[in-house]
């Protein structure tokens, strides 16, 4: 049984990506399943598509067993079938894996790749990705990255382990650490602990600190070492709230290099690969909840506003 109650699809994932799970309501005017998805899959599938994927076995049932293009309509019955992929930019870099055992697959992602498939970002995915490159079709993520940030990123081989690892992330039990480019300020007295509350609003690209509300978002920074007007940052977050490092050195007056959304949100070509956001998820350490080692995971990549000394 998969997480949540859902059995596991009959479909093996297609290009490392999920099939799609379709679930009948529990009644309505369908004589058909074929009417069904018709009207269910209109915004995305034609009715010719939707008979063609009938007629040539796309639509499966809970044990593989195609669907007959005549079957009549089932109240809480289940298809499965592939989703037609979107077309994607390919993404040129590929993702190193860090470590692997029975439990885990740690990836070192590059810049641009999204954690999960989702809207134009499927096959170019780290998990799409990682479970071709691996072989291992139940991968799946324990935490995310913004598909610009780089580093660490800790996925699961089985079900039965996510959750476990999940909840490690969600306690706040996993020590992070980032490094960022981003400018000097002067008169900026670091180290310093930024206690805000960031919020995001559905819908709207950016986060904002919110002045005078409860905090909800810690982060401890460290200026490194600093050259020509820049510095490199060390970020120990304390929460994990989407975009908070980007969000928080914004309200600092420091946003990090290269970043299409802070302090401005820029529309940057889908293609365009010449402007890495400086950011990178250097360090993730953990109790492992099965054994209870301490695991410690680094990141080989490197920054390219800041490039590691020469020898």
């Amino acid at each position: 049984m998969a997480r949540g109650g859902i059995p596991a699809s009959p479909l093996a994932p297609r290009h490392g990506v999920d099939a799609q799970r379709i679930r009948m309501p529990q009644g309505g005017p369908w004589a058909s399943l074929r009417d069904h998805l018709v009207e269910r899959l209109a915004a995305g599938l034609p009715a010719a598509e939707v008979d063609r994927k009938l007629r040539a076995g796309e639509f499966v049932d809970a044990q593989g067993v195609p669907v007959p293009a005549d079957a009549p309509f089932v109240p809480r019955s289940v298809v499965w079938t592939h989703r037609d992929l979107p077309d994607e930019v390919v993404v040129p870099f590929e993702i190193d894996v860090l470590h692997r055992d029975a439990r885990l697959v740690v990836l070192d992602k590059p810049h641009f790749l999204a954690t999960m498939p989702r809207g134009r970002h499927v096959v170019q995915s780290a998990l799409a990705k990682a479970r071709v490159l691996t072989g291992l079709p139940r991968l799946a993520p324990a935490h995310r990255l913004d598909r610009p940030t780089a580093g660490v990123l800790l996925l699961t081989t089985e079900p039965r382990w996510r959750g476990l690892y999940q909840g490690v992330f969600a306690a706040g039990q996993v020590h992070k650490e980032y490094l960022a480019v981003a400018p000097v300020r002067s008169g900026l007295e670091l180290p310093l602990v930024r206690r805000t509350h960031v919020a995001k609003q559905h819908g709207v690209h950016q986060a904002r600190e919110v002045a005078g509300a409860p905090p909800n978002a810690e982060t401890l920074v460290e200026l490194v070492e600093q050259r020509d007007g820049l510095g490199r940052y060390r970020l120990t977050p304390r929460t994990g709230r989407t975009h908070q490092l980007r969000c928080q050195l914004d309200g600092l007056g420091i946003p990090i290099v290269n970043d299409p959304l802070y302090p401005v949100d820029r529309q940057v070509a889908a293609d365009d690969f010449s402007s890495p956001l400086q950011l990178l998820a250097a360090v993730l350490e953990l109790v492992d909840p099965v054994d209870g080692r301490r695991r410690r995971f680094e990141t080989r990549r490197h920054l390219s506003a800041w490039p590691p000394p020469l020898g």
